[in-house]
């Protein structure tokens, strides 16, 4: 089907790599303490504060190459001898992963705070912590084995998002030479306009009451009809059309994994929100309100009458390449477990052993969580929050869906608050999520009092209960999908 839009390979596809500093500052100190210099000595030798040469050596900062090439001058070595890609000896050896492994999940969940390792702890002390650590991360693996491709895939996913600040021309593009060839004047888009769009890609539009449960749309490209539900008005029903012609304007085919599965579903929901809310205006948009300093997610939801979500969504899509904010973006379910995230911010989320992010708890100190809280549901909520990476603010809203309430928020790094409406918001919070105690662990006397004798009756949303489906489509009862098309189809 000739749809008037030319696509490229796949945009969401790009490499990951990363810099292993803890080996750079490790190597650094070898050779500082082999030449019978001080920490102070380098310090004074690079022109630089003993404290800042410390986080260096303990990998705990990332040195820029003009800096490395100073401190190799003045260790009188080569630079690639600081960024040798040899092993270091055993004992080296031993030290770093017990450094890194101080650094993960594991330890952190233990609520195990990092220490140094000294000269004086023995070998053997070193490889049994490793080795209880090694074999605690086998089981919580093995817990968890079934959904690993799903969580990976995810992993993959978001480094890729944050690697391009969550924006992807080639999407972009696509968006707006559909807009073009259905003559869109501009602006957002109206219920007109999506229904212009369907039917220059060969589509009619069919509402039927018996649209199978686990679908929200059906593309019958054989016959150019297009099914969506008669309830769809609870929603919106642009967005409903444009998520099942996105797939078709892409040119997706059927999943052969989760892996692309899961990339069609983000490039299906990209797509759809920049036909909703097209690039060009939405950032002419967001330049003036921050020119006034007046940038507001619930202005973005209204002016283009989608939902808080979408804003909140496309706001990170554009906020970083053409307002220069790094942002991060969280949906979190009432029962406090994280269901979307985004950031290329530095804001720490929680993750699994893997990265994965979707399925951990919130912590009750953010934004995301105090936000189901408040009696005010028609205004936004703002907080500040002091993390161990430093202090955001974020903005949220509480929505329904079929899966009960959602939390959306949008936060910013201190700085860049400035140029958003709630600055001046007076709630503050502080979170120490990485530490168990702080959130997800319940005060000591009140698990004495209760470990042991509480046993609830979890409820959860089901999307993050099930394992990965089987079938083209995960979730869908391909039978069900089949009987319903033999139904409508035109006889």
């Amino acid at each position: 089907m000739d749809t008037g839009v030319s696509i490229s390979p796949s945009p969401l596809s790009l490499d990951h790599e990363e810099v292993d500093t803890l080996t750079i500052g490790r190597r650094i100190r070898q050779l500082r303490t082999a030449r019978g210099m001080t920490l102070d000595d380098l310090a004074g030798a690079v022109g630089r504060a003993p404290s800042q040469m410390s986080m260096i050596e303990n990998g705990r900062r990332e040195a820029k190459l003009t800096l490395l090439q100073a401190i190799a001058r003045a260790l009188d070595c080569r630079l690639d001898q600081i960024l040798d890609a040899e092993p270091l000896d055993a004992r080296a050896t031993l030290e770093l992963s017990v450094e890194r492994a101080m650094r993960g999940q594991t330890f952190q969940a233990l609520g195990i705070a990092p220490f140094r390792v000294g000269r004086s702890v023995p070998d053997e002390a070193l490889a049994a912590m490793l080795a209880l650590q090694a074999e605690i991360e086998r089981l919580r693996e093995e817990r968890s084995a079934t959904p690993e491709e799903a969580r990976r895939a995810n992993v993959a996913l978001r480094r890729l998002m944050r690697t391009q600040d969550n924006h992807f021309p080639e999407l972009e593009r696509v968006a707006s030479e559909m807009l073009e060839a259905t003559a869109h004047p501009g602006g957002p888009l109206t219920q007109r306009g999506a229904s212009d769009i369907a039917a220059h890609l060969g589509f009619t539009l069919h509402y039927v009451p018996d649209l199978p449960s686990s679908t929200r749309s059906i593309a019958d490209a054989k016959n150019g009809r297009l099914y969506l539900s008669t309830k769809v008005a609870k929603g919106d029903p642009r967005a409903a059309v444009l998520q099942a012609l996105s797939s078709r304007i892409l040119g997706h085919g059927e999943p052969t994994s989760y892996d692309e599965f899961l990339r069609q579903r983000v490039e299906t929901n990209y797509l759809t929100g920049a036909l909703l809310m097209p690039e060009a205006h939405v950032v002419t948009a967001l330049r003036e309100a921050k020119e006034r300093r007046a940038i507001s997610i619930e202005d973005l939801r209204d002016a283009y009458a989608v939902s808080y979500e979408t804003a909140a969504h496309r706001f990170t899509n554009l906020a970083t390449v053409h307002l220069g904010i790094p942002v991060h973006f969280l949906k979190v379910h009432e029962s406090g477990t994280i269901t979307k995230a985004y950031e290329n911010d530095d804001v720490n989320f929680p993750t699994d052993r893997l990265g994965s992010i979707e399925g951990q708890m919130c912590c009750r100190r953010w934004t995301s969580r105090v936000v189901f809280e408040e009696d005010d549901l028609f205004n936004p909520y703002y907080q500040y929050t002091d993390t161990g990476n430093g202090t955001y603010w974020c903005t949220a809203r509480v929505e329904q869906s079929s899966e009960g309430a959602h939390s959306v928020s949008v936060g910013v790094r201190f700085d860049d608050t400035r140029w958003f409406r709630g600055r001046d918001t007076p709630n503050r919070g502080v979170s120490r999520h990485s530490v168990e105690t702080c959130c997800r662990r319940a005060p000591a006397e009140l698990e004495n009092a209760w470990r042991g004798q509480a046993w609830p009756n979890v409820r959860t949303p089901r999307t993050l209960l099930a394992t990965l489906p089987t079938g083209a489509f995960p979730g869908v009862d391909t039978t069900e999908l089949y009987e319903f098309l033999q139904a409508h189809a035109p006889s």
